[in-house]
């Protein structure tokens, strides 16, 4: 057993070897316990599924929703998803200021429902006085700040990634976004 003195006389290479070894050791992939698999198994089942019966259910939808529709509720509906647009950008804001990372997911969602917000604001007021203050709101303002969310959570996720890289004494360069693996920091694996 080594003394935490002992540990501060190793030299740098030596200290990221040794707790690449304490990691390897004791951390085991949670993702890979079997309830854990199942359950990713069922979630990969029940996305495959949505998409599925989502592409037949839209060109459903385009051959017979009527071209004019009046809602009994609208006012409700857009009143409901601002709403749920200021509570999520609240949300988003509280976070990054407690520095959480929730923020990476309340990032996400805002910056989705800027871009819904836009889509519908632009598209259900074609042909009416209120299209082009539509488009400039979103061109503007909606879209924008979305992507700024986009690219803030996604700065966020690296970042996590750089600090899990550095605390786990690893050295080269980081893996990139789309090859870091879910839970555990590392490399890919090859398929067993």
């Amino acid at each position: 057993m080594l003394t935490p003195e002992e540990v501060r006389g190793l030299s740098k290479d030596e200290r990221a070897t040794l707790l690449r070894a304490l990691i390897a050791a004791g951390d085991a992939d949670p993702l890979e316990e079997p309830q854990y698999r199942r359950r990713r198994w069922l979630a990969l089942a029940l996305l495959v599924s949505c998409c599925a019966w989502l592409v037949p259910w839209t060109v459903v939808l385009a051959f017979t929703l009527p071209q004019h529709f009046t809602a009994g509720q609208w006012a409700v509906a857009w009143i409901g998803f601002d709403v749920a647009l200021t509570l999520a950008i609240g949300a988003t804001a509280f976070a990054v200021w407690k520095r959480l990372q929730i923020a990476i997911f309340g990032q996400v969602v805002s910056g989705t429902l800027l871009v819904c917000d836009a889509w519908f604001d632009v598209w259900l007021s074609w042909g009416s006085g209120e299209f082009v203050l539509s488009v400039l709101t979103a061109l503007l303002g909606e879209l924008p700040l979305a992507v700024l969310l986009f690219l803030g959570a996604r700065k966020l996720v690296l970042l996590t990634i750089h600090a899990l890289w550095v605390r786990e004494g690893r050295v080269g360069p980081e893996p990139r976004l789309w090859e870091v693996r879910l839970v555990a920091i590392g490399a890919p694996e090859k398929r067993r």
